[in-house]
């Protein structure tokens, strides 16, 4: 009675929920594209994170707002205004961004281009930090409130760690490494900076400020030395910002519009939110791109992965997008773009199987976002051309593996373990036990020999000696900017670079246009409930506490080709 009782709940609820997806589908259906009005200002108004994988669209009646925006929607939608002869200029709105280096210097530059259609940017920003001020160096004219206060003041990088919390509690981490960089277990490990780290976090910071540097000397017409002594002044009062020549103008909002009435000289313009002109469709072309997108840490995940999880790259899901891309044939070209710090060995070593096989069928080009770090770049190593931002981490090219020994916290806690075992090792994983030193000598083999198999794909992969390619590896996390001089990427740039580069050899007229079809798409309401599982949950709550950690990859043991360390610089 009991499972007849379920059973019926749950065809209603089903039924229930078909319905409500039936009619969001039959509402879009009937939506008709915006009519543009002649006299716009398009809004680019850019909150919080800007991911690259499409985020999940609910209906409006469900509470769904406007779609989030991504860095290919920004990219796109900024390309059609330039042409768009209804969009008369750009007010640019970043407050509260949460992304990288390579995302925000991926959209100034779209700014720019965009400038070079003759239409004029304003910026308006409120409460800037570097990042907010980044991207409005692109714009022409940078507004802020009378009493909004610029934090621009400096680059810093923070590293965890967790040693002397561990130590209180009774659980020590076990970690095995190959590279002298790859020091991936340091947070459990120690409470500073090993020198390998501060090298490399010196190496990043020193190449962030500097491109930060010379952003706002071209932008603001003043010399780098007199730019770092500004900096040093910070954070600024919006007064001191304008003595400084940072900010244009202290203005009130609804004054900044004013302003820019009067510099069009066409009426009372019409204020346009990118979140509709994204309805307009965009110019197309016969020529077909896809756009893969691979986001997160990578984990093998479950043979129902769909490749729109946008927490993890798994291989299962990615895998199938990779499939389906090479088995269309009106796909002329693929620009892969990768946004991720690695994860598992096997689980990478699987996305670089199928990324070989939909190079040896489609014309393809990598194109590197905020991070495409060990596993990240392994997978990318298919002999096709690599591009990067400037600020993008990459590299990272070693293999790490860590467990936990919790027998201290047990004992603390009063619990204890009792176990029989058959074989000699079967306890290597156990969080019960230290490694032995057979054990530990026996992780070292298999992590060496991983090490080597990641040598040689980018050795070949980059036309290179094993020995030139260890050299710079180790472990070692690079931007894209140093990367590019050791030979780790080809190009430096975002979207327009790589489809540039994949037009050549896709043999697609320079300025023919194209039609982009992003991989995977946007996810329904309908996805949600069905794929969304505990463990995305947990996750998602660790994600809140410690920040973007790839808990998930680590969690699931084994050998990993993740980034050694992870920080934000800010």
């Amino acid at each position: 009675m009991a499972k007849f009782f379920i059973g019926l709940v749950t065809g209603v609820v089903l039924v229930f929920l078909s319905f409500i997806l039936l009619f969001a589908a039959l509402l879009r259906f009937r939506e008709k594209p915006p009519q543009i009005a002649d006299n716009s200002v398009l809004v680019l108004r850019l909150d919080g994170a800007i991911p690259e994988k499409p985020p999940v669209e609910l209906p409006e009646f469900l509470g769904g707002g406007a779609p989030g925006l991504t860095v290919s929607n920004v990219w796109m939608t900024l390309r059609k205004a330039a042409a768009d002869s209804h969009i008369k200029a750009l007010v640019l709105e970043p407050e509260g961004l949460v992304a990288g280096w390579a995302k925000l210097e991926e959209i100034r530059w779209d700014v720019e281009q965009f400038r070079k259609s003759g239409k004029p940017v304003f910026a308006y920003l409120r409460t800037p930090g570097t990042r907010e001020y980044y991207v409005a160096l692109a714009a022409d004219r940078i507004y802020t409130g009378p009493e909004e206060p610029v934090m621009l003041k400096g680059l810093r990088a923070e590293l965890m760690y967790l040693k002397k919390t561990l130590d209180k509690i009774g659980v020590s981490v076990e970690v095995e490494h190959a590279g002298k960089y790859k020091d991936f277990g340091d947070m459990f490990t120690r409470s500073d900076m090993s020198p390998e780290t501060r090298d490399v976090m010196n190496s990043v910071v020193d190449d962030l400020y500097g491109n930060l540097v010379a952003r706002i000397s071209e932008a603001r017409k003043k010399s780098s030395q007199e730019v770092q002594a500004i900096i040093d002044q910070g954070p600024f009062t919006a007064r001191q910002a304008v003595k400084a020549g940072l900010v244009d103008e202290l203005c009130f909002e609804d004054e900044m519009w004013g302003a820019l009435k009067d510099k069009l000289h066409s009426g009372e313009p019409v204020k346009l939110s990118v979140e509709k002109y994204l309805k307009v469709p965009p110019e197309t072309g016969k020529s077909r791109i896809a756009l893969v997108i691979g986001q997160g840490d990578i984990v093998r995940g479950g043979a129902d992965d769909n490749g729109a999880d946008e927490s993890s790259l798994t291989s299962y899901g990615f895998d199938k997008l990779l499939k389906q891309v090479a088995a269309d044939s009106t796909i002329k070209g693929v620009v892969v773009r990768i946004d991720s710090p690695g994860g598992e060995v096997t689980a990478s070593d699987d996305i670089w199987r199928q990324m070989n096989l939909l190079s040896k069928k489609k014309p393809t080009v990598i194109s590197m976002s905020d991070l495409a770090a060990s596993g990240g770049y392994y997978m990318a190593m298919t002999g096709d051309s690599i591009v990067a931002e400037p600020g993008t981490l990459t590299g990272s090219i070693g293999v790490v593996f860590g467990k936990p020994n919790l027998h201290g916290l047990y004992d603390k806690l009063g619990i204890t373990k009792d176990s029989i075992q058959r074989g000699k090792h079967a306890d290597i994983d156990s969080d019960y036990t230290s490694l032995t030193a057979e054990e530990r000598d026996k992780l070292r083999q298999g992590i060496d020999e991983s090490y080597q198999e990641f040598l040689t794909k980018v050795a070949n992969a980059r036309h290179r000696s094993i020995g030139d390619i260890d050299a710079v590896a180790q472990g070692r996390v690079w931007l894209g900017s140093q990367a590019k001089a050791h030979g780790l990427v080809d190009e430096l740039g975002g979207l327009d670079t790589a489809l540039d580069m994949l037009k050549k050899k896709a043999n697609i007229p320079a300025g023919e246009p194209i039609t982009l079809i992003t991989y995977p798409p946007r996810r329904s309401i309908f996805d949600v409930i069905l794929k969304r599982s505990q463990e995305d949950m947990l996750e998602s709550k660790l994600a809140q506490v410690f920040g973007r950690l790839p808990f998930r990859a680590w969690m699931k043991g084994g050998y990993l080709r993740l980034m050694p360390i992870w920080f934000e610089v800010r």
